[in-house]
């Protein structure tokens, strides 16, 4: 395993598929093929999306993880296959080499400098030594605080991608955290997010009916941009630990300022057939492409426990499934979302389909024109 691990490691750093293809082959279902995923994680760091600065395949890569629950043992290889062959066909960005951590006090305020002279090198170690020297949560916290003040000009990734990035960084006990960090202090300083909002003073939004209102506009219209929005408060519930209340209520308020005056939409869905016993009955809807008669198929098997597990199962095999060597990192980041409003909101039927209708729709679009 650990002379595989090492070729696989090697194909992926210099993008070569063949390489990577013959190295899956040898991986064996179940366990194995998990542990290849978590094995990725310093090359994953590095893997670059252009012409997007946004670190969209870290993201991603963080995600996967959120599928494994739903997923049985010879599900995972096929996962992992497509996220091998994404990382490695994709250009990665420049190994910043380790330095020593700084003897001094680092102060978040000399972390903002650096980003604004886009100095990657310093912010890097800076980001660091402070990670060291306050400890992850209050890193994390700082961190996300400042990208919150960027979620228009970032599509919303300032907060989305640095939160799955740091998630999986902090978690991983097995793994210098030293890649993740030079990501992150590359995309900020791409990005010149050096600034740290104040505080939005508000309690209106305060509430779980207000964010259930807002998140309802979150999950209407199509598209890239629309996708984003639900993306977006996705990945700020999954690092609300790290707020204070005050804070968790800037964030929504930021989360809401980016919506803008988007308004909500109902989707107008066919009558609910009976839901499928199996796998190959739903990949026969699924694989013809089109969203409302699989919202038709799947909308009763959200009403319980055992039916959202095999349906977080079935979206993703039949991700897995339609995988032709070329997809775009929102249709992993995309179902993401929509199983996490599936399974936060299931009894509000009129937000779960708007949610899988919005990724569905975005996905098989994508899917049809080839990319």
């Amino acid at each position: 395993m650990v002379a595989l691990t090492s070729d696989l490691l090697q194909a992926l750093e210099t993008s070569d598929l063949v390489g990577a293809s013959e190295q899956l082959g040898k991986i064996k279902r179940g366990a194995d093929a998990w542990e290849t995923h978590l094995s990725l994680f310093p090359v994953v760091q590095r893997v670059l999306n252009p012409p997007f600065i946004n670190p969209h395949l870290p993201k991603m890569y963080r995600i996967c993880r959120e599928f494994l629950p739903y997923l049985t043992e010879d599900d995972i290889l096929a996962l992992v296959q497509v996220e091998v062959t994404e990382y490695t066909k994709r250009p990665k960005l420049e190994k910043l080499r380790k330095t020593e951590l700084l003897t001094s006090s680092v102060s978040f305020k000399d972390i903002e400098s650096a980003i604004r002279n886009r100095d990657w090198e310093k912010t890097a170690v800076l980001m660091a030594t402070f990670y060291g020297q306050k400890g992850k949560t209050e890193f994390a916290r700082r961190l996300l605080l400042l990208g919150s003040g960027y979620l228009n000009d970032s599509l919303g990734h300032s907060v989305s991608c640095t939160s799955f990035i740091l998630l999986e960084m902090m978690e991983r006990q097995d793994q210098d955290p030293w890649p993740a960090l030079a990501a992150l202090a590359d995309y900020f300083c791409k990005g010149g997010f050096h600034i740290t909002p104040a505080l939005r003073k508000s309690t209106v939004f305060s509430s779980d009916e207000a964010i259930k209102h807002h998140l309802l506009r979150a999950t209407s219209g199509q598209g890239i941009v629309k996708l984003h929005h639900t993306i977006t408060l996705y990945s700020m519930e999954r690092v609300r630990q790290y707020f204070s209340t005050e804070e968790y209520h800037h964030m929504i308020v930021a989360w809401i300022t980016f919506l803008g005056d988007k308004k909500t939409e109902q989707i107008p869905l066919e009558s609910p057939q009976k839901p499928p016993t199996n796998y190959a009955r739903f990949h026969e809807i699924f694989s013809r492409l089109e969203a409302k008669p699989v919202l038709a198929l799947i909308k009763e098997m959200t009403a319980s426990q055992q039916g959202r597990q095999q349906l977080g199962r079935f979206l993703i095999k039949g991700l897995c499934d339609q995988y032709q060597g070329n997809y775009n990192p929102h249709y992993l980041t995309g179902l993401g979302s929509a199983l996490w409003v599936v399974d936060r909101y299931w009894n509000q039927s009129h937000m779960v389909m708007n949610g899988l209708f919005q990724y569905l729709d975005f996905f098989f679009k994508g899917i049809k024109s080839g990319g």
